[in-house]
């Protein structure tokens, strides 16, 4: 491991260090298209605008689990798709939920995952993660603003049934 990080010159006087810089790199996504024009100029004060943004989600036959990033004005800054899971399950750590809202300087994070089966109500396990991220934010200073599952044409937001 040693000659991962120090190389020696000839004359064995001097070192060159050498690390592993983190350099984020960026791409653009189409999310949805023909998207009402008021999603993408207002900032998002409803549960029901992230529904309408991603709820062709519900179109997917895998669990993806997203976080959006969010301004100080609460308009998305960025979108980090943490996991992409089975038909009923997705793996979601704190450190990878966070890990691109700290490089992004987030002030907040909306969460984001759909049910393939259609049913957007919560599991256990979703009530359970959530708690875990709501407290992980808290540390760090990035709120979890929302967790919003999205079904068959309608969505569970966690704020609006008082779960967060």
């Amino acid at each position: 491991m040693k000659e991962l990080f120090q190389e020696y010159s000839g004359d064995n006087r001097t070192k060159t260090l050498r690390l592993r810089v983190i350099k984020p790199v960026y791409s653009r996504e189409v999310i949805r298209e023909c998207m009402p024009l008021y999603l993408a100029t207002e900032r998002f004060i409803s549960p029901l605008q992230v529904f309408e943004m991603f709820k062709d989600l519900a179109l997917e036959t895998k669990e993806h689990f997203l976080c959006l990033h969010l301004d100080g004005k609460n308009r998305i800054v960025s979108l980090d798709r943490v996991s992409v899971g089975s038909l009923n399950q997705s793996i979601v750590h704190p450190r990878e939920v966070f890990k691109s809202a700290c490089i992004i300087s987030a002030a907040g994070i909306i969460l984001v995952h759909n049910h393939p089966t259609g049913d957007p109500n919560p599991s256990q396990e979703d009530i359970s993660i959530t708690r875990r991220l709501k407290e992980a934010g808290e540390l760090i200073g990035i709120p979890v603003l929302d967790h919003i599952i999205i079904g068959d044409g309608q969505y569970v937001s966690f704020v609006e049934r008082g779960l967060l």
